[in-house]
């Protein structure tokens, strides 16, 4: 009967908050473990430049990568980085196509001309954007 009584008296309160941190926590048999959740983000799909983004972060920018994701961020930036890369590759042709004066006649006359040029200006495109806006 006495060990019963000191037990009820030295019972753990469920849940505690540090003062210090605002962190809350939650009794888990002997331990307290904190009730930590990662903020829901909106759902994307990636394309190539969002995935090159991505990837970049993961590998080369770890710090960058590991807070965006904390935040809920990371969705967010990746959408943004590949819908500014996608509309800066399409502008980039538009010019360069307009330069050397590709047009749709030649593709009528010489298509193996007009292709190997579209994919050396895309080629080109990508280049000037991965350097402007995916590595970073």
């Amino acid at each position: 009967m006495k060990g019963e009584i000191l037990d009820m008296e030295n019972e753990l309160p469920k849940t505690k908050i540090d003062e210090k941190t605002g962190i809350e926590y939650h009794l888990d048999g002997d331990y307290y473990i904190p009730n930590l959740t990662i903020p829901k983000q909106e759902k994307i799909i990636l394309n190539k430049y969002g995935r090159m983004r991505l990837n970049y972060l993961k590998e080369h920018t770890k710090a960058d990568y590991t807070i965006m994701s904390i935040n809920g961020t990371l969705n967010t930036h990746l959408k943004e980085i590949q819908e500014a890369a996608q509309t800066r590759v399409e502008q980039i042709i538009r010019q360069l196509k307009g330069k050397i004066d590709l047009t749709e006649d030649i593709k009528n006359t010489d298509v193996l001309y007009w292709v190997g040029t579209m994919n050396e200006i895309k080629n080109q495109a990508e280049e000037i954007v991965f350097n402007e806006l995916i590595y970073i």
